[in-house]
């Protein structure tokens, strides 16, 4: 009853009934964010530019010795170009508002005359899709803008003979895998995805919850995002990778008061904020890494194949070709929204930057693609009617062949009546049970995340300045900062439901450490022992004394800052200790603020811990200053070597003129060549500069990203007792020996050393290790699990071993008779 499946094809009209159709090409919008502080760091040039519908991406600035086609241009046209870099732009400039003018209120319109609809965002990680969708609690996204532009007209146009309810339902699909974002057990189970003959696919078992105001919607994404965050932290699953669906589903009934009679229109909308795209380009057009890894690029790479038949067919080439709906979850299901009953609309979000080119070209092409899909939208009028009908008739049906059936095909035929049944129920809910359900799944819900020690504030980081508390920290700008944990006088911390803050996932023990304040306001981390436990990047052993802005990470990836308003750091520098130790801080990252007022964010907090570790007990930790020592060496020859050119050439053009000319005509044209000559060595040393600058800082985040990935293969390996050892080494890729690779780049790049006992030593790149990552995760949390049943299966042994020594005889009887003819508790030890 609590969990009524979400139709992918919600609404959908048999052929044979008459319906208002409308075919309409998907409407596409492409929009470009600000640069990051990455980017302005690395004075990276901007490459994209926007005039009117057009969008032009200019080649980035380079050295090396290609083709001159890189060097053209290249337009593409779209629906709506959104100017969203640079705010001072007033008249180009495109905030949050104009983007939901554009696409939202079309959308939503569509939505009240009956249709389906549909908005993805699709581009690479960071370029913007959560922001454009989610927002923040300043700048509201298209989601939240467009649900309470919903609520705002229903209030406008219900009345006695027009009423509306509304549905949503919240999902993430990660690996192929739907997990109920609003089910308070959600995200620790995946769903099934089915076909039903009238039905077509839906999800089976996913919550679709009554809601009757915009604050309703907001308090289930609130939550729904605080669930996601804790799933993806507990498993350490990048979120850049998962799609998440939110649909709303919208009935209208309309009442003749003077016949009573009564019709209805039904209309769904998918809001889906795609994962990152560069997966695509880096494992899906490979190949060979895509099936190194698991099914983490299928859905992507899948939904491109679709758009790309779907684009050929709107061409005219091959009416007939097929499209493979079905060879992804996200496909499978977004049907409808893709060349089916949908008005659909795509926001490619796109980076200016010029190390960005080849993402956002692949991203402008991909768009370019959709943009020729064709929908067949039909006007969603009395579905519901039509398909309890068909769904009683297919009862019936079944009914009567399982009465006729031969005893092999009885188990399928019982177990596709059961599903209609089960369907008929919970489409002839009433709408009353369906609140009482919501309200009930809510509270469950949020019992749950307060058992956990998550504060169900919405918007608690701002309400709770005055307060001591834990904020998450995550890669993810929309999961970053959503969970709050407000200290106790004494909060325990651990995975055991005993403590005050559960945290679950690799490295965590069930007691893994205390946090304690002091009645003068001092407060203390003591850690448990062979509990990993790291403060400002430095791992702690002991009882340690914390303050306002600390980073704490405890087990491998849950990574916390801490608030404590009269703890700001005031005289925590005196001593010379604390004074390298803010030297090295101000390193890592000379942009942030001083210790005093702290803005640390997850790329800093990360960044620490590695740097750190590196620092004590890496090999790697001097590779960055010798390329830095070699480069000046080689830097200083090299401009000994123009120099001495350049000296030559003046020298030849002495000789060729006569001394009368030289001094009499030609007088400037020396100290020109000489002024030109030296003008050219400084570019060309500003110019190596900047390059090597550049190379080193990418290379600087790939050993940070390469040691983070080891650091967990190893925690995974030695948890599951596996003899394998990973380590981060270098390597010199074959592409980077090409003749054409720009100059002054550094050739290296960090690759992954993996040692097993009794094999060869094999060299990964990070790449495949990243998708190795994520089937260690799953086969960890399988291990985990299966960890837990044996050690259940044992302690009920023990109980039974008590009561045997009391119970009966025919008691004892009795039960060792159930424990031969029942099924074994453990299946794989």
């Amino acid at each position: 009853g609590s969990s009524r499946p979400a139709f992918a094809s919600a609404g959908r009209i048999h052929p044979r009934l008459p319906g208002k159709m409308s075919d309409t090409k998907v409407k596409v919008a492409v929009r470009v964010r600000p640069m990051n502080r990455r980017e302005l760091e690395l004075n990276t040039k901007c490459v994209v530019e926007m005039e009117g519908n057009q969008t032009v991406l200019h080649p980035p600035p380079s050295n090396n010795k290609q083709g001159e086609s890189r060097k053209l241009p290249k337009v593409f046209a779209f629906d709506y170009c959104f100017w969203s870099m640079d705010e001072s732009n007033t008249a180009k400039y495109a905030d949050q508002q104009v983007v939901f003018k554009c696409l939202g209120e079309g959308i939503l319109e569509k939505a009240f005359q009956g249709y389906n609809a549909c908005i993805f965002a699709y581009g690479q990680t960071g370029s913007g899709k959560s922001f454009s969708m989610m927002g923040n609690a300043e700048q509201l996204g298209l989601i939240p803008r467009l649900c309470c532009a919903l609520f705002q007209r229903i209030t406008l146009e219900q009345n006695d003979s027009h009423t509306f309810k509304v549905e949503v339902s919240y999902m993430e699909i990660y690996n192929e895998k739907v997990r109920d974002l609003l089910d308070p057990k959600g995200s620790r189970q995946s769903l099934k995805v089915r076909e039903h003959k009238v039905l077509g696919p839906y999800v089976d078992g996913l919550s679709q919850l009554a809601v009757t105001c915009f604050e309703d919607i907001e308090s289930l994404m609130s939550e729904g995002n605080k669930s996601r965050t804790v799933a993806a932290t507990n498993m350490n699953e990048e979120s850049s990778r998962s799609h998440a669906v939110f649909n709303i589903i919208i009935t209208q009934t309309l009442y003749d008061l003077q016949s009573g009679n009564s019709g209805e229109k039904v209309s769904k909308v998918s809001l889906v904020d795609l994962a990152g795209s560069e997966r695509v380009s880096k494992t899906g057009a490979a190949g060979e890494r895509l099936k190194e890894g698991s099914n983490i690029n299928k859905s992507l790479s899948t939904l491109g194949l679709v758009i790309s038949s779907l684009a050929d067919q709107a061409a005219g080439k091959g009416k007939n070709k097929f499209v493979p709906y079905r060879d992804s979850v996200l496909t499978w299901l977004l049907k409808d929204n893709l060349g089916g009953n949908s008005q659909t609309a795509m926001i490619a979000t796109i980076s200016p930057a010029a190390d960005n080119y080849e993402e956002t070209l692949s991203t402008l092409r991909y768009a370019d693609r959709a943009k020729r899909i064709v929908n067949h939208a039909i006007v969603n009028e009395d579905p519901n009617a039509r398909v309890i009908r068909e769904l009683r008739e297919e009862v019936e049906k079944l009914k009567e062949q399982l009465s006729q059936a031969e005893s092999m095909k009885a188990p399928e035929l019982k177990e596709k009546l059961e599903e209609s049944e089960k369907l008929i129920k919970e489409l002839t809910i009433t709408w009353e049970e369906k609140l009482r359900k919501t309200e009930e799944i809510a509270q469950e819900r949020q019992k749950q995340l307060e058992s956990m020690g998550i504060s169900l504030e919405s918007s608690g980081i701002k309400m709770g300045e005055d307060k001591c508390y834990l904020v998450n920290l995550n890669a993810d700008p929309a999961l970053n900062e959503l969970l709050l944990y407000y200290l106790k006088d004494h909060t325990r911390v651990g995975a055991d439901t005993s403590q005050d803050i559960q945290l679950f996932g690799i490295g965590i023990q069930p007691e893994h450490c205390e946090i304690d304040i002091a009645l003068d306001g001092e407060v203390s981390l003591t850690p448990k022992e062979n509990a990993r436990s790291c403060v400002n990047g430095t791992l702690v052993c002991s009882v340690t004394q914390l303050w306002h802005g600390d980073r704490i990470l405890w087990g491998n990836n849950h990574f916390f800052r801490i608030n404590l308003p009269k703890r700001k750091r005031r005289d925590c520098f005196k001593d010379s200790e604390k004074e390298k130790e803010h030297e090295a801080e101000q390193d890592l990252d000379a942009a942030s603020e001083a210790s005093s007022e702290p803005d640390y964010n997850y790329e800093f907090a990360q960044m620490e811990v590695i740097m750190k570790m590196l620092n004590s007990n890496d090999p790697l930790q001097n590779v960055v200053q010798v390329l830095e020592k070699q480069y000046l060496e080689e830097k200083r020859s090299a401009l000994e070597e123009q120099r001495i050119m350049y000296e030559r050439e003046l020298e030849q053009l002495r000789q060729q003129l006569s001394p009368e000319r030289r001094y009499q005509q030609c007088g400037g044209s020396l100290s020109d060549a000489a002024q030109t000559a030296q003008q050219k060595i400084n570019f060309w040393s500003e110019e190596r500069d900047e390059l090597f600058r550049q190379s080193l800082a990418k290379l600087r985040e790939q050993i940070v990203k390469a040691n983070a990935f080891v650091r967990e293969a190893n925690f995974l390996a030695e948890e599951m007792s596996k003899l394998t050892d990973y380590q981060v080494t270098l390597q010199i890729p074959a592409a980077n020996l090409n003749a054409n690779r720009k100059r002054g780049a550094i050739v290296s790049e960090p690759a992954i050393q993996v040692k097993r006992k009794g094999k060869s030593t094999q060299v990964w790149t990070i790449e495949k290790l990243e998708n190795k990552l994520i089937d260690m995760r799953e086969l960890y949390q399988e291990w985990k699990e299966s960890s837990q049943e044996v050690f259940n299966h044992f302690s009920n042994i023990r109980c039974i071993k008590v009561c045997l020594h009391k119970a009966p005889v025919d008691s004892i009887a009795s039960f060792i008779f159930m424990l031969v003819y029942s099924k074994p508790v453990v299946a794989n030890l």
